[in-house]
C-alpha cells in the first residue's frame, strides 16, 4: 500500500542476524539479544528527546534490554551531519561512532549509494508500504508528520496565521523561524518546499518557489535566522516556528502553557514527510543495531512513536490487528488537518533539496544559527 493510501486510511479512522525477514521467533529474538549484550552497547545520533518521543523510546529500550547501554550523541544534529559521522567514523569503534541512523526519507538512498548502509529487514518488513523502504533493506520508513506553525500566544496574541501566505503579514514581523538550518535538516528543507507548493507552484518547481518565498521572508524582516527549538520558541526569540506538528505539539504539553503554545495545519502547502531508520555499514555493534530496530518495528515500539503524535509507519497493519490503543489515538490531532497533506516521492526529495540546499545562501542569503 502506498504512503498516500496509509493516510488515506489513517484519516478514515481519525486519520537473526539475517538480511531476509522470515517469521521472527522468539528465540531469534533472545538469541539476538544475545549477541548484543556481547557488544554491550548502542551509538544512536541526532536522537532529542522531545522528537517523536524518541526520550520514551529510548527508555523503553534500555528497560527491556537492561544490557545494553545507549550512548547518545549530538541529539541536535541534521540528516547530513549523521551521514557526515558516519564517513567520518569509518574504521573507528569508539563512542563517536554511530550504529543507526534516523534521517529524512530523501537522505536514505543518498546513504545507501555511497556505501555507507547495511542491509537489515526487520520481521514486521511486510506491513512497511513498499514506497517507504529499500527493497533490499538499506533504509526504511518508521514515522510521519506534516509541517505546522507552533505559535507562542503570549508575543502573538492577535489572530493565528492560517496560511504561509498569512506569514507575509506586517503584524509578524521578526516572527517565523525554521527549526533547523535548510542547508542540512531534513524537516527544513520540506519547510521550504512546503512554503513553495503554498504559491501554486508544482513539484518541479517548489524548491525555487520556496526559496524565492524564503528571500520575500527575509526581505520583508518578518524571517528570523534562528533555529526554532522548543526553547528559543519559549522565550519569544523565534514566535512562530516552523516543525513537525509531532515535535510541536510535544514542545506544546512540555510547556505546559508556560508560555501556551498553539499548532495549526497551514491551510496550503501540508507537506507530511518520512523518517526512515537504517543501520551504518561501519557500526561498531550491528547486532545491538538489528536489536533496536527490531523494537522500534514492534508494536510496542511503533506506539512509542503514537504516544509522540507521529503516525507509525506500520499505522495500517496495527490498526487492522486493533494494536493501537484507543487513549493514543484520542490525542491525534483531528483527521482533517492531514486531508490535503502531499508526500514527495524520493525523487522529488532529491531534487528539491539538491536545489534547495545549494541555493538558499545565494538566493535568501540568511544563516540559520
Amino acid at each position: 500500500m502506498s504512503i498516500k493510501n496509509m493516510l488515506g486510511a489513517s484519516v478514515s479512522m481519525l486519520a537473526v542476524l539475517a538480511v531476509t525477514a522470515p517469521a521472527f521467533a522468539q528465540a531469534d529474538l533472545e538469541a539476538l539479544y544475545a549477541a548484543a549484550k556481547t557488544e554491550g552497547q548502542l551509538t544512536v545520533i541526532a536522537l532529542p528527546h522531545s522528537w517523536c518521543n524518541y526520550g520514551g523510546v529510548i527508555e523503553a529500550f534500555k528497560a527491556k534490554y537492561p544490557d545494553i547501554t545507549v550512548n547518545e550523541l549530538n541529539p541536535d544534529a541534521g540528516s547530513a551531519d549523521e551521514l557526515e559521522a558516519v564517513r567520518a567514523n569509518i574504521g573507528n569503534t569508539g563512542p563517536q561512532a554511530p550504529d543507526v541512523l534516523d534521517v529524512g526519507l530523501a537522505f536514505g538512498p543518498q546513504a545507501k549509494e555511497e556505501g555507507l548502509l547495511q542491509a537489515y529487514k526487520v520481521s514486521t518488513w511486510d506491513d512497511i508500504p513498499a514506497d517507504a523502504k529499500d527493497a533490499d533493506g538499506f533504509w526504511y520508513g518508521d514515522y510521519y508528520g506534516v509541517l505546522a506553525f507552533g505559535i507562542n500566544k503570549d508575543i502573538i496574541t492577535g489572530e493565528n496565521p492560517a496560511s504561509w501566505a498569512d506569514l507575509q503579514k506586517d503584524e509578524f514581523a521578526n516572527s517565523v523561524a525554521l527549526a533547523g538550518d535548510p542547508r542540512t535538516a531534513n524537516n527544513a528543507i520540506l519547510s521550504v518546499y512546503a512554503a513553495g507548493l503554498s504559491t501554486g507552484a508544482d513539484a518541479a518547481g517548489g524548491a525555487q518557489a520556496g526559496l524565492e518565498y524564503f528571500k520575500a521572508l527575509n526581505d520583508k524582516g518578518n524571517f528570523v535566522p534562528v533555529d526554532a527549538e522548543a526553547a528559543a520558541i519559549a522565550q519569544g526569540t523565534t514566535p512562530i516556528a516552523i516543525n513537525w506538528d509531532y515535535n510541536l505539539l510535544a514542545a506544546r504539553d512540555n510547556l505546559n502553557g508556560n508560555p501556551p503554545i498553539e499548532v495549526v495545519v497551514p491551510a496550503d502547502g501540508v507537506v507530511a514527510g518520512v523518517y526512515v531508520q537504517a543501520i551504518s555499514a561501519h557500526a561498531p555493534h550491528p547486532n545491538a543495531a538489528k536489536l533496536w530496530m527490531e523494537y522500534l518495528y514492534s508494536d510496542e515500539g511503533q506506539n512509542g512513536w503514537l504516544a509522540g503524535y507521529c503516525h507509525p509507519i506500520r499505522f495500517n497493519a496495527m490498526s487492522e490487528a486493533g494494536t493501537l490503543p484507543a487513549e493514543l489515538m484520542a490525542k491525534l490531532p483531528a483527521a482533517d488537518n492531514y486531508a490535503k497533506a502531499v508526500f514527495p516521492t524520493i525523487e522529488e526529495q532529491n531534487a528539491n533539496k539538491t536545489t534547495i540546499t545549494t541555493g538558499w545562501d545565494t538566493t535568501v542569503g540568511a544563516s540559520v544559527q
